[in-house]
C-alpha cells in the first residue's frame, strides 16, 4: 500500500490540510506514528475523509458521522441499537425533505409572480415566501 503524505492525503480527499487536522482532533481519523519524520497515510485513509464529507453533505453531523464509523469496532453495538439511530434519522431526513418540498413551492409561486408581472420585486415580501408562500394565480 502506498505511503501518503498528509498534502497529498488532503489532495486525494479534495479538502485542505487543516481539515485533515481537525478530523485527527475530532478523532474522526487516525493520527499516524511519525516514521522517519513524516506521517504517512494510505488511500483508506483517503476515503474515510471522503466518506466523512459525503456524509456531512447528506446532513449528518460529525457527531453522528463518527458513531457510524464506529459501528463495526464497538462490539457491544447491537442491530436494535443500530435500528434505533437509524429510524430517528429517517424521521429527520423526511422532516427536512417536507421542508425543501414547501421551500420550492414557495420559489415556484414567487418565480411565476414574477413571470406574471412585470411590477418591482419590491411588492412581494420574499422574506416570507417561505413561511406562507405567495398568493399567486400560477
Amino acid at each position: 500500500m502506498e505511503k501518503i503524505t498528509i498534502g497529498k492525503l488532503a489532495e486525494m480527499a479534495g479538502v485542505g490540510v487543516e481539515t485533515v487536522r481537525f478530523y485527527q482532533r475530532k478523532e474522526l481519523l487516525r493520527e499516524p506514528p511519525a516514521s522517519s519524520g513524516f506521517r504517512t497515510y494510505n488511500e483508506d485513509d483517503a476515503q474515510r475523509i471522503l466518506f466523512i464529507k459525503r456524509a456531512q453533505d447528506l446532513g449528518f453531523t460529525l457527531s453522528e458521522v463518527k458513531e457510524l464509523l464506529e459501528l463495526n469496532t464497538k462490539p457491544r453495538v447491537t442491530c436494535g441499537t443500530v435500528k434505533i439511530k437509524t429510524q430517528a434519522k429517517i424521521t429527520e431526513i423526511e422532516e427536512k425533505i417536507a421542508d425543501l418540498q414547501r421551500m420550492k413551492a414557495s420559489l415556484e409561486k414567487l418565480a411565476c409572480a414574477c413571470d406574471a408581472s412585470q411590477d418591482s420585486i419590491k411588492q412581494y415580501k420574499v422574506q416570507e415566501c417561505f413561511d406562507a408562500g405567495l398568493n399567486c394565480k400560477c
